[in-house]
């Protein structure tokens, strides 16, 4: 059955035009009157327990009109089905170059990743303000909205606008955690030889919630890397092979999450 996202109040009985975006995928699925569809509507910004993820679930809804713009919908009944990380997991970012950061974003909303935190450093390739930052979060908010109802899950990350790595820093230092939840633990991806392997922590009885952090190509400075252990981070190893940026984060997820 195909699921949307509808950022709306659902709720089983309600009648509802559905918002462009579904309504054009249902569109172009050339669906008809009387066919059902899933929605979802537990969007970016959501906040879960600092243990557990909390599902919002999900609504079977009947197709009732298919207008040229127009499709109105009847929600139906509710299902509490969850498939989300049992550990609450975000990543910060360096962002690597081309299109290899949609690439992140879709399968790191398929592991289960809560928030998404795309940051620049001194080695970074890519670098966006302004405009063009606003322009690529609400194309990777969309990445992330589209991987959510591919996969299964009923709520979508939240992509954080893009910043440095030090503000970002700062702005941890300022609050309790990046999801205003109780402090994650502290996770920094280091190719630094005394850093402790990432699998032992994955594989400790725990269900604490994790912000790993993930610097680019090559890895952090010297400077930076001492300004992330200064704020709290565990110096944290993949092992002996050198990963791409994309890849180590996406490792970093799937044995956390």
């Amino acid at each position: 059955m195909p699921r949307f996202y509808c950022p709306l109040p659902l709720h089983t009985g309600a009648v509802l035009d559905l918002p462009p975006g579904p309504a054009r995928h249902v569109q172009v699925l050339r669906m008809q009157p009387g066919q059902t569809i899933t929605l979802f509507n537990q969007g970016p910004g959501w906040d879960p327990a600092p243990q557990t993820l909390a599902s919002g679930g999900e609504f079977e809804a009947e197709i009732l009109l298919m207008g040229r713009s127009q499709v109105q919908v009847r929600i139906g009944v509710h299902s509490e089905r969850a498939c989300e990380a049992t550990r609450s997991v975000s990543i910060a970012v360096v962002m690597p170059a081309n299109e290899r950061m949609d690439w992140l974003v879709e399968k790191a909303t398929e592991l289960g990743v809560v928030a998404l935190y795309p940051l620049t450093s001194e080695r970074s390739v890519v670098r966006l303000s302004g405009e063009r930052a606003d322009k690529k979060i609400a194309h990777w908010q969309g990445v992330a909205i589209a991987a959510c109802e591919q996969c299964g899950a009923n709520q979508v990350p939240r992509v954080h606008a893009v910043q440095s790595l030090p503000h970002f820093l700062r702005q941890l230092a300022a609050a309790n955690g990046p999801e205003g939840a109780a402090a994650p633990a502290r996770l920094l991806l280091s190719l630094h030889g005394d850093a402790k392997s990432l699998r032992q922590w994955a594989g400790m009885p725990s269900t604490q919630a994790a912000l790993v952090l993930s610097g680019p190509e090559g890895g952090f400075s010297d400077a930076e890397e001492a300004l992330a252990l200064q704020a709290g981070f565990a110096p944290q190893s993949l092992g002996a092979r050198t990963l791409r940026a994309e890849t180590a984060a996406l490792t970093a997820l799937a044995l956390l999450a």
